[in-house]
């Protein structure tokens, strides 16, 4: 299969997965506030708004340009994060949500993926930054939002969450938004 007959199917998925995971979040995000969670973070929040279409745009684009073939290796990494994204969401339950909202009275979440990575859904998220464009061989896009992603993250996103956090230690509260 061509690269470029994969781009739009990729897109059309990641936009429908996005907007669906959106509703879940606010919702989720609703009750959190409705709990009395305070926020954390929010002055990076609309870089992450920034980021996650111009790379799904960027990789269609890029995906179209070519003139290869499916990566089938990288398809395949994308294919096999989605469960584990879906395992994180799980766990998290009404916690998750694509904020950083700390719940009174509630507990960091340690079981599941939890259990092995700190910020599993970060991992799952940098694997598809890379695995998706590479799949339909955008490299310039894999590799450009994949710095951008570990920049925000490593510089800003897991600080600011792990300050956060610090509140569960504290008896103050807990959630996690990732």
């Amino acid at each position: 299969m061509k690269a470029r007959s994969l781009a739009g199917g990729l897109l059309a998925f990641l936009t429908a997965q996005r907007l669906l995971e959106l509703r879940v979040a606010r919702r989720n995000e609703a009750w959190a506030r409705e709990q009395g969670a305070a926020e954390y973070g929010q002055e990076h929040y609309p870089l992450f708004f920034v980021l996650h279409p111009a790379w799904m745009i960027f990789t269609f684009l890029e995906g179209r340009a070519g003139g290869g073939r499916v990566n089938v290796p990288a398809l395949l990494l994308f294919l096999l994060a989605q469960p584990l994204r879906y395992w994180v969401i799980r766990t998290l339950g009404r916690y998750w949500n694509t904020r950083i909202l700390i719940v009174p009275g509630g507990q960091r979440v340690t079981g599941g993926p939890f259990r092995y990575l700190r910020h599993p859904n970060y991992a799952v998220v940098a694997l598809e930054l890379a695995a998706a464009p590479l799949a339909v061989g955008a490299w310039r896009t894999a590799l450009a939002f994949t710095l951008l992603n570990a920049a925000l993250l490593l510089g800003i996103r897991i600080p600011a969450e792990e300050r956060a956090l610090a509140h569960y230690r504290a008896g103050q509260g807990a959630g996690q938004a990732e």
